[in-house]
């Protein structure tokens, strides 16, 4: 493979094939992480800077719609 079939993690820095790892495109900046474990070290040191005014509205939207994703499992399993 050549070097541009690879990326390199945003956190430890490890280079992974094209493919495989997660990759995050988000306000013009694109993230790679080679492992979930990255992934969510970025996640948390993201969110603990956040402003609470710019986080909250968004945070509240994800956890309502996850809310109704586990309703919505839950009820399919009673059926």
């Amino acid at each position: 493979m050549l070097a541009k079939d690879y990326y390199e993690c945003v956190v430890c820095g490890r280079k992974f094939p094209v493919g495989q790892g997660i990759v995050l495109s988000k306000g013009g900046y694109t993230l790679h992480f080679h492992s979930s474990k990255c992934a969510s070290k970025f996640l948390k040191l993201l969110l603990e800077r956040l402003d609470e005014g710019c986080a909250s509205p968004a945070l509240k939207e994800v956890l309502e719609e996850l809310s109704k994703v586990r309703a919505s499992r839950v009820k399919e399993k009673k059926i």
